[in-house]
């Protein structure tokens, strides 16, 4: 058997290292660039601290703000359209998980017209050539989208989200500044690091796993837990480890997928447009709960990871215990919501859970969860 690992061709880490991407387009011989962003980062300045860089250099560029928080076939489609009118000739996305997965849908289709019906990209997409060239900078510390072979789209129609997976759509460079993330509300940073810890601890424990994306995510769940009350308090070193920690847990899950988790959360999320974020938070502890006995030792690890002393001594039923109420404080600590009951409606279970097994995350969980399962899980969160 043959474990891959995909990951950027350069990536840049650290305060200010927005400023490298000037240096990277000249070197590169890039012409013109097609920035893609939401319309809150362009309202709060966010962008422009990108599009200054840009300017400072003389570096053309056309702005596509398009753009919902979770990214429609619609989006795409209009994105495809102005790409092609630009005459751009590379991509930069600016913001969280929906820049970058609607960047990587456009840059992928440019270079893949035969994909241009988006949910042909549904899966393991076999396109042929490379995306447009993307220059990755996240605003948002949770989605590590700019180090991961995967988006994730919304079918409005369908009420569904799915997920493209695709080694071609890997930005070639990602710039991760703490600077760009600074202005998150407390809502957002909670909410995006609780998906990085997901990310984590469901790449930890899901059944393609291997010793190297353990070592990434153990650690990144150790700096995470460290780092993630005091990014949502602002603080300089909470915002810094989890732009670390994020990325960290990306380089291990997009080699080796998810669980359950995710494809519960997509449910949730093209439902009722749900943040990604939230919807994982608040169902990782239950599901952790579901999947405990499928996992060996390796609880004993994250509690571990989560910083809960003593593990060594703990019987497995402690240490799992710990895991999940370590991962359960962490959560009410930042002010997530503990359950469901605000979101979901009975009479949409049915169709949330039938969505949740159909979507390309759930083979990946540790443990076999039927609709039954599932149904079940979902339940006990209302």
């Amino acid at each position: 058997m043959a474990n891959r690992i995909v990951l950027n061709e350069t990536s840049y880490h650290g305060a200010g290292s927005i400023q490298v991407i000037k240096d990277e387009v000249l070197r590169r011989g890039f012409k013109k660039a097609f920035v893609c962003t939401d319309p809150d980062l362009i309202k709060f300045g966010v962008a422009g601290k990108v599009t200054a860089v840009l300017d400072e250099a003389g570096l053309p560029y056309e702005i596509y703000s398009d753009i919902k928080a979770n990214p429609t076939i619609e989006n795409v489609q209009h994105g495809v359209a102005a790409y092609q009118a630009s005459g751009a000739d590379y991509i930069i996305a600016i913001g969280g998980g929906s820049s970058m997965d609607t960047a990587k849908a456009v840059g992928i289709i440019i270079n893949n017209p035969e994909f241009l019906d988006v949910r042909s990209l549904e899966g393991v997409s076999p396109t042929k050539n490379p995306s447009v060239p993307i220059i990755a900078v996240p605003t948002t510390a949770g989605t590590a989208a700019e180090v991961t072979i995967n988006y994730v789209i919304t079918d409005v129609e369908k009420k569904r989200k799915f997920v493209c997976v695709d080694t071609h759509d890997i930005p070639v460079i990602a710039i991760v500044d703490s600077e760009m993330m600074s202005s998150m509300p407390a809502g957002l940073t909670a909410a995006t690091g609780m998906d990085a810890l997901t990310h984590a601890i469901e790449g930890y424990i899901t059944k393609a796993a291997w010793e190297m994306t353990d070592m990434f995510h153990l650690k990144a769940i150790e700096i995470i837990a460290k780092s993630l009350r005091g990014a949502v308090a602002n603080t300089k070193e909470g915002r810094e480890g989890m732009a670390l920690g994020q990325y960290i847990a990306g380089m291990g899950f997009s080699n080796v997928g998810l669980g359950i988790v995710h494809s519960m959360a997509h449910a949730l999320g093209a439902v009722y447009d749900t943040p990604h974020g939230i919807a994982n938070a608040i169902l990782l502890p239950t599901v952790m709960e579901f999947n405990a006995d499928a996992t060996g030792e390796k609880y004993r690890e994250i509690a571990r990871a989560m910083g809960v002393e003593g593990v060594d001594h703990m019987t497995q039923d402690e240490y799992r215990q710990a895991a999940v109420d370590a991962v359960r404080q962490l959560s009410a600590d930042i002010n997530i919501p503990a359950d469901l009951k605000e979101i979901v409606k009975e009479e949409d279970i049915q169709f949330l859970a039938e969505s949740a097994v159909a979507d390309a995350c759930a083979p990946g969980n540790p443990k076999e969860a039927s609709l039954e399962d599932i149904i079940g899980l979902y339940r006990s969160l209302i």
